[in-house]
């Protein structure tokens, strides 16, 4: 299951979430999302937990807790939407 976590302190890196979530399970994927000009995190980011069962289990206990001086918020991911392409404008 993919895990949108939401309302991350800037700082936290995806070591300090895959450390977070470990305790429930395996943790495949770990994405801190960026803005690309600067580098910096948005505040959000992705964990997939292959494994339901754990990643409801994490959910569960995880959600709306405080970590690194922020509450933060879990939902599961939706996949993400197909872009339909642009046609050139000639």
């Amino acid at each position: 299951m993919n895990i949108h976590v939401s309302n991350l302190e800037l700082s936290v890196t995806e070591d300090d979430l895959r450390g977070l979530f470990s305790p429930f399970g395996e943790v495949s994927i770990v994405n801190v999302i960026k803005e690309r000009s600067t580098g910096r995190s948005k505040g959000y980011a992705f964990v997939e937990i292959p494994n339901n069962s754990e990643a409801d289990k994490a959910m569960k206990a995880l959600n709306g807790t405080r970590f690194k001086e922020q509450l933060i918020k879990l939902s599961q991911a939706k996949p993400p939407e197909k872009r339909q392409q642009r046609r050139p404008r000639y």
